[in-house]
């Protein structure tokens, strides 16, 4: 009786969603990136993208392998379809062309550009040190081995791989050019025309084993924190003439509308690291002389189990503690050898917190993977109407954006740390300790707030902590309903998934 008189409401809600998220939305003005988290609460959220790849958040790792992109050498008889949507120049790509060196294998969908305007060249997403390029390329890839279209994939945590390309401007680029000449048929908002295949590999640097990795978001509405970020380290150029095709030939307007907006300046300001770290597969450069400087996946299991079953003192003991991020304060040992001591966790308390969505165990690897964390998908979409639900509930619908964060940044940042890709937050430490007995939560919470007081740095800690909201965390699981076979988000049209 109770699912009945419920069920309407997640219908209006998921109506409301739908209608809300066919929004209209641009780089500046009234409906600029200012607005976009009013209609698209994740633009407001964590794990945010672009960033600035600055040295303070790098880590080498040595075991990034090259990018090995497989049927990238197009045929010109296989006819690639170049459009503007309005917000940017977008050429689809056949799913055969796919990354075969991550994981899973992604199969690519389309790639777009970003860039600047002929008074202002600079126009790139992401920042190196800084330093802004005048265009950026992505070739948008999806994860084929678990989802059937990109549209599907696009709300998954485990969706999207994307390649980030940096442009400057410089000598004549031939591979751009084999799409650059057909602009003119494209000079407004949803015209198409058709273009010979070409080799995709020759827009990309000639050098892809050097490359910066994290984890992000789409980088225009709906933003879910859903793409792994490849961004190549070397920069690939375009002339002046080819530049200037970009930025002074298209509109963002239709052919029919009486004021006509020119389509350049089409890039999102870098958003906060949040935590994350960035992963890079070379060591020159500030920051990376000398040694490894990431944790390994195993010791990063090895903490957060810790922090499910045991106290600081169990952590000083296995020589853990000085990964968590309030190192600095010394914790007396129990002198216990944990090293060949299997971990023993209560009952009630592990049953409680394998209740947060990160915590199901995977079939075959348990709570953490061999390489990470357990196969484990949140879906973002789900996630938002649990939270809308709630929110309008206790008539907090202005609140979404904040309330949405909080319940989005604990399982980012613990799936994230995992992976190696971030540091842990004490947000997502209480979150951690949400399913253990209360005085030994807070006993603890309460020993690693002190050690966070203590760091000199402390101001450096709030700017990397999302929010200023964080005192509990929702561990509400969501859904995992399957998905339906038809397309999950009908109020986006296929050329919308910009990123």
């Amino acid at each position: 009786m109770h699912f009945r008189s419920f069920t309407p409401i997640v219908l209006v809600l998921m109506t409301l969603l739908a209608l809300l998220h066919g929004a209209r939305w641009t780089y500046s003005g009234p409906e600029g990136q200012h607005y976009w988290p009013k209609q698209y609460p994740y633009c407001g959220g964590a794990f945010q993208s672009p960033i600035d790849l600055k040295p303070g958040l790098l880590r080498f790792d040595p075991t990034l392998r090259p990018i090995e992109i497989q049927n990238c050498n197009l045929s010109p008889n296989e006819q690639l379809t170049l459009g503007n949507n309005g917000h940017s120049v977008q050429i689809s790509l056949p799913s055969e062309m796919h990354i075969s060196s991550l994981p899973h294998r992604y199969s690519a969908a389309q790639l777009h550009l970003h860039w600047g305007s002929s008074a202002r060249v600079e126009g790139s997403e992401h920042t190196v040190n800084s330093k802004q390029y005048a265009a950026e390329m992505h070739v948008v890839h999806f994860n084929s081995d678990k989802y059937a279209t990109m549209s599907m994939a696009v709300d998954k945590s485990d969706g999207l791989a994307v390649l980030g390309v940096l442009i400057e401007v410089g000598e004549f680029n031939p591979a751009f050019e084999k799409f650059l000449r057909f602009i003119n048929g494209i000079k407004y908002k949803n015209q198409k025309v058709q273009v010979p295949g070409f080799n995709i590999r020759e827009l990309l640097p000639a050098r892809l084993d050097e490359y910066y990795r994290y984890d992000g978001s789409l980088t225009t509405p709906p933003c879910y924190p859903s793409v792994l970020w490849t961004v190549f380290r070397n920069h690939v150029t375009i002339s002046r003439t080819q530049f200037l095709a970009l930025a002074t030939s298209l509109y963002s307007s239709n052919v029919q509308d009486s004021a006509l907006v020119s389509l350049n300046v089409n890039y999102r300001r870098t958003q906060p690291p949040d935590n994350r770290v960035v992963l890079t597969s070379f060591k020159q450069g500030n920051g990376l002389q000398g040694s490894l400087t990431v944790a390994s996946p195993l010791r990063r299991k090895q903490i957060v189990q810790q922090l499910m079953v045991g106290d600081l003192a169990d952590l000083a003991d296995e020589g853990l503690y000085q990964l968590l991020p309030s190192g600095s304060e010394k914790v007396p040992s129990k002198k216990k050898d944990f090293k060949n001591q299997e971990i023993e966790t209560p009952a009630k308390s592990k049953q409680q917190t394998l209740n947060s969505p990160l915590w199901r165990k995977s079939q075959t690897d348990g709570l953490v993977g061999k390489s990470g964390p357990a196969e484990d998908t949140l879906c973002f979409v789900s996630l938002e109407q649990r939270v809308t639900l709630q929110q309008k509930q206790i008539h907090a619908e202005d609140q979404l954006v904040q309330a949405l964060r909080d319940a989005a940044f604990p399982e980012l940042n613990l799936k994230s740390y995992l992976g190696c890709k971030s540091d842990l937050a004490l947000p997502t430490i209480r979150h951690i300790l949400h399913g253990r007995p209360t005085d030994e939560a807070n006993e603890l919470e309460h020993s690693l707030k002190r050690a966070f007081d203590k760091r000199k740095t402390s101001t450096a800690i709030k700017k990397s902590v999302p929010g200023t909201k964080y005192g509990g965390f929702n561990t509400a699981t969501v859904s995992r309903k399957p998905q339906s076979q038809g397309h999950p988000h009908p109020w986006l049209l296929p050329m919308e998934w910009e990123d």
